[in-house]
């Protein structure tokens, strides 16, 4: 079992910056990827960037050159750094892990934190 806990979401204007926080607690050291998804109202959860346990990163094409996820395995925690905001980026962001245990493969996802921006 793990869990996870987000913080550092809010309103921010337009151009304006964030930096999302997950940290892992439980069974920790069976996490593999790691990433952060969004879902606006009304709309799927999508990704927006994963990250492995050798920090090779993979982003939505939405988010490129914008965003920067990060992680530090001795403190179980994943950071989303997140530039250069839009409206369009407004959204619940959800941190999740995959924990990869006795040859079994489990994804687990945090409470969620609202992103807003506007002006």
């Amino acid at each position: 079992q793990v869990q996870l806990v987000e913080s550092g979401g809010g309103l921010v204007q337009p151009g304006g910056s964030l930096r999302l926080s997950c940290a892992a607690s439980g069974s920790t050291s069976s996490i593999g990827p790691m990433g952060w998804y969004r879902q606006a109202p009304g709309k799927q959860r999508d990704l927006v960037a994963t990250i492995d346990m050798s920090s090779n990163t993979n982003y939505a094409d939405s988010v490129k050159g914008r965003f920067t996820i990060s992680r530090d395995n001795a403190k179980n925690t994943v950071l989303l750094q997140m530039n250069g905001l839009k409206p369009e980026d407004t959204a619940v962001y959800y941190c999740n892990a995959v924990l990869i245990s006795r040859g079994r493969i489990t994804g687990y996802w945090g409470q969620g934190t609202q992103v807003t921006v506007s002006v």
